[in-house]
């Protein structure tokens, strides 16, 4: 199997179609991130492990999705139990969420490491001096935070296609995980603009009390499942991205 390299353009469009996909069935879309969120909430209930076991299970949930991507792609009805589905590939998807568990770990001890644990002032006033203090802690913390980013972006390379390959194609995790990277490096460019382009969403979602994430965060999710139609399946497929653009109707 071998991924194709797409326009700059493409980055954008696997929003828009990221949006097609949610609007056939929105609130199903909004009560599966809700669930989501409420488990990686409940995970903090046990100290320490309970957040290590929702990374390590995150490629299972985030397959679930895709595979709710793809059932709403062929007008099948949707439910909370699709958010449950990628637990049929548990072992596969479990072994790429331990290599996600592990770079996150040394990215954030890399940033860590650098930083010494530099604490941000504790309290901010309007005077000079506390204001001093948090740009000083703010530029400190730009190179580790660059760094750190510069390591997690092939981790996020690694992880971005590894779940869909490994349930759509039947791929190995580690074969998955290489082709994903090599994926994502052909197609630099429109995942720049796709990056850039998800920025200025969040923050528009962001304004409203953060109420605009309970559309943004379901239509991302879709736009992956797009990103891999574009990328790995042929241009003649029913989910290659080639409608118009939704908001423009």
């Amino acid at each position: 199997m071998e991924a194709r390299a797409v326009d700059a353009g493409r980055g954008w469009q696997w929003i828009v179609d990221g949006f097609q996909l949610f609007r056939k069935s929105p609130l199903i879309w909004v009560a599966l991130v809700v669930v989501l969120a409420l488990l990686w909430i409940v995970s903090f209930i046990i100290p320490v492990l309970g957040p290590l076991l929702f990374n390590l299970l995150s490629p299972v949930f985030l397959a679930g999705l895709m595979i709710a991507c793809r059932a709403a792609e062929q007008n099948e009805e949707l439910g909370i139990a699709h958010l449950f589905a990628g637990f049929k590939y548990a072992a596969p998807l479990v072994t790429v969420g331990g290599v996600y568990l592990v770079g996150t770990i040394v990215v954030i001890g890399i940033v860590f490491a650098m930083t010494g644990g530099t604490p941000m002032p504790g309290t901010l006033s309007k005077s000079p001096a506390d204001m001093e203090a948090l740009a000083a802690t703010l530029r400190s913390l730009a190179l580790p935070i660059a760094i750190g980013s510069a390591v997690y972006v092939p981790l996020i390379m690694l992880i971005w296609f590894a779940p869909l390959l490994i349930v759509f194609n039947g791929l190995a995790p580690l074969e998955a995980m290489k082709l994903s990277f090599a994926a994502c490096l052909k197609n630099m460019v429109p995942f720049l603009v796709y990056g850039v382009a998800i920025l200025v969403l969040w923050f528009i979602a962001s304004i409203p009390l953060l109420l605009g994430l309970l559309i943004l965060l379901p239509v991302l999710f879709c736009s992956v499942y797009a990103s891999y139609q574009d990328i790995f399946v042929a241009a003649s497929s029913p989910a290659s991205p080639t409608s118009s653009n939704p908001f423009l109707r």
